[in-house]
């Protein structure tokens, strides 16, 4: 029987308010500040209190974050407290010299302005105003900032069962490395397995995302970010993040066979550009294995230690690099080939793996997003061991022959003038020729990042991550991809082109020719 799929509607009851992605800490940081830049404004009598209170406030939040560590995200916050703290103090530290003064000489003439029953100076509004403007607008910075780059906030994956999470190394000894000189090196691929677990207790650690350790998480964000040309900082809040999946967790109980599905990210992208994904998929019993491609992926650490970064070059012209690509497509398509087979010998009886018996090897997707998409293309006109192939949003490069023989689902952006004209035409080619039913959903308001964890950690600008928001991207491409695998893989009975339907515009591809 068919689980059900929540409709895309359900987004907007689902969603989590994250508010200005700061934390506690940060949240009061920014009080503090902001009180600083009020006390100026607020009765004489009140004053010194707000800025004593505003002052422990900052001080207390600040030294907590230097513990825990400070996001570049609140450094204007704390330029805006330092410009408005001498202009906060300074009134308090002349009251405090008067109440001296008088004590130290009664007879001290209550009309003197040093008298503590009178007022100091402050600067008039009109020109204390454009200062305190400047203070709030440093101090604002702060959380528009950390909400254009947060620290991701992963949904909470709504399956049956809890998500482990491990990765493994794999050599072919039979492939050697196109991307090096040496004759000797062998093709190396480094895969991360997300499964259906057991509930592990509530205070067990969750898996780092981007890396098995905080410091390869940092190296691939870096790199990441580097690839797009960012500076890294930009993107400090995305190694920091948890996800739900637990490193090594037991798998689930029971001897349920879970089917298997293959992922590779885009160009320059990581094994883990699509955890989400992988965790709801894992949730409702697949057992995800997301590649990193060395020379290819942005920055791949491999078991002792080196870090191997991405080779791949753009030349600029439009025919050498749809040449290239269709290479390192193909290598990608190999690398998906070679990592079945060491699943399927992980499964085998007489293996101590922990998932050995409890892979359904004779049920295997092939997913990509981007230049994984093709991968994912062509590795299922290779191996009929593929059973269905999700392309997200990849552009079909290398050939359309010979004909697929799997069900495809093809979800993509909208075409807009800048689109590649050859994208469409090369996509509908491969699903025409497709001995089984494909699928093309175009999803109204994505975009090319849409289709990964990107919403989660970049600004939500619609050029960049699409328009869907930040926890509608991820629940649209689970509950799509969801309900193509359990069709085609499990045959689950349903409706699947009315399901796919309801989130975009649908065109099916049947082999007969028909509609």
């Amino acid at each position: 029987m068919r689980r059900p799929v929540p409709r895309p509607d359900d987004g907007g009851v689902t969603e989590i308010i994250t508010g200005l992605s700061m934390s506690p800490p940060e949240f009061l940081a920014v009080l503090g500040a902001l009180a600083l830049v009020v006390a100026r404004w607020l009765p004489p009598a009140a004053r010194p209190r707000v800025t004593v209170a505003a002052v422990a406030v900052l001080v207390l939040a600040t030294a907590v974050l230097g513990v825990v560590g400070l996001r570049w995200q609140l450094l204007p916050v704390l330029a805006g407290a330092a410009l408005a703290l001498p202009f906060a103090l300074a009134p308090l530290l002349r009251r405090l010299r008067r109440i001296h003064r008088f004590a130290a000489d009664p007879a001290t003439d209550p009309g003197d302005p040093a008298a503590p029953g009178r007022p100091g100076w402050r600067a008039r509004w009109w020109l204390a105003l454009p200062g305190s403007a400047a203070c709030v607008g440093l101090i604002a910075a702060g959380p528009v900032a950390a909400w254009a780059f947060p620290v991701p906030v992963f949904p909470e994956p709504s399956g049956p069962f809890a998500v482990g999470t491990r990765v493994v190394q794999w050599t072919d000894p039979q492939r050697p490395e196109t991307f090096t000189a040496d004759p000797d090196d062998r093709r190396t691929v480094v895969v991360q397995l997300w499964y259906p677990a057991r509930k592990s207790p509530a205070d067990a650690p969750r898996a780092q995302y981007l890396g098995r350790t905080e410091q390869e998480a940092r190296t691939v964000s870096d790199a990441l970010a580097h690839g797009v040309g960012l500076p890294g900082f930009l993107v400090d809040g995305v190694p920091r993040a948890r996800t739900h999946a637990v490193f090594n967790a037991p798998v689930s109980g029971g001897d349920e066979r879970f089917p298997v599905v293959l992922f590779s990210p885009g160009a320059g992208g990581v094994r883990t550009q699509n955890t989400a994904w992988a965790e709801e998929l894992a949730s409702h019993g697949y057992v995800v294995a997301g590649l990193d491609h060395p020379y290819d992926s942005a920055a791949v650490v491999l078991d002792d230690g080196r870090t191997i970064r991405t080779a791949t070059t753009s030349s600029g012209d439009r025919d050498t690099d749809e040449q290239l690509a269709a290479g390192w497509t193909a290598v990608r398509a190999a690398d998906l080939g070679f990592a079945l087979t060491q699943l399927e010998n992980l499964d085998r009886s007489g293996s101590s793996d922990p998932l050995a018996g409890r892979l359904d090897t004779g049920k295997v997707a092939a997913t990509g997003h981007s230049m994984g998409g093709a991968a994912a293309l062509q590795a299922a006109r290779q191996d009929p061991r593929i059973d269905a192939v999700i392309d997200l949003d990849g552009f079909p490069h290398g050939p359309t022959t010979p004909a697929l023989h799997q069900p495809v689902l093809a979800l993509t952006q909208a075409v807009t003038p800048g689109t590649d004209p050859r994208y469409l035409p090369r996509l509908t080619e491969a699903l025409a020729l497709d001995t089984a039913t494909g699928y093309r959903l175009t999803v109204p308001g994505a975009a090319h990042l849409t289709f990964m964890d990107g919403p989660l950690y970049l600004p939500p600008v619609p050029q960049i991550v699409g328009s869907l928001g930040r926890t509608a991207s991820p629940h649209l491409v689970a509950a799509t991809t969801l309900a193509f695998l359990d069709t085609t893989l499990r045959h689950a009975p349903g409706d699947l082109a009315g399901t796919l339907s309801a989130y975009g515009s649908l065109s099916v591809h049947r082999p007969d020719g028909h509609p």
